[in-house]
């Protein structure tokens, strides 16, 4: 982990945005991504009481993901097709991986998830890891591949990204990320999210 990488980024992006994300600058970004609304969508939409639905679960996800800015415009439509193909038990399996992801096993959900998405030829990082960042955005992480590789890049991290969605990859790299945020000023990482833009737009 290079870490006079990672200061040296802090000290270029607070020149130029002295209040971080506080800046008007880059408030007017975070408005297009509106992190704050997704994440009262995707509570609402997946609040523990609201799992006795199936139907109604995998379609919000339909609906969340077909919002997320930070989603391909290529992997929407896939999704979105892929949840209309499902049987009766393959929309119970899904719904029950998102409530494990959510609110009991995470490892379980993320593999269960996986093993889905795989069967539709649609396991992407993206797919997998934009409803958790969503639902606790200070927590989870999004795993974009072009950002997060070039971030292992730039900061020497020890470990080795894979196209294919992996759970020890996403715990490793979550944990860096959460540990990378306590050394730097709070004002570049109001939620992950917006963290992982900051070291995106220092590379």
């Amino acid at each position: 982990m290079n870490l006079e990488n990672l200061k040296k980024a802090e000290q270029d992006f607070l020149e130029q945005y002295p209040e971080g994300f506080n800046s008007p600058e880059m408030i007017a970004i975070a408005k297009k991504h509106r992190v704050d609304k997704m994440t009262a969508l995707t509570r609402e939409s997946f609040a523990e009481s609201n799992f006795n639905n199936e139907k109604e679960i995998t379609q919000n996800m339909v609906k969340v993901i077909s919002r997320a800015s930070m989603v391909s415009m290529f992997e929407k439509p896939r999704f979105r097709d892929f949840e209309k193909t499902l049987a009766g038990h393959e929309r119970e399996m899904m719904a029950e991986a998102l409530y494990e992801q959510l609110h009991g096993n995470q490892k379980l959900g993320f593999e269960m998830m996986l093993s889905l998405l795989q069967s539709g030829k649609i396991a992407k990082w993206t797919l997998i890891s934009i409803i958790p960042l969503y639902f606790k955005p200070n927590k989870d992480i999004f795993v974009k591949p072009m950002t997060t590789k070039g971030i292992i890049k730039f900061l020497q991290l020890d470990i080795e990204y894979k196209p294919l969605p992996s759970w020890a990859f996403y715990e490793q790299y979550r944990s860096i990320i959460n540990e990378l945020k306590t050394k730097v000023d709070p004002s570049l990482s109001p939620n992950n999210a917006a963290f992982s833009g900051f070291l995106m737009m220092s590379i």
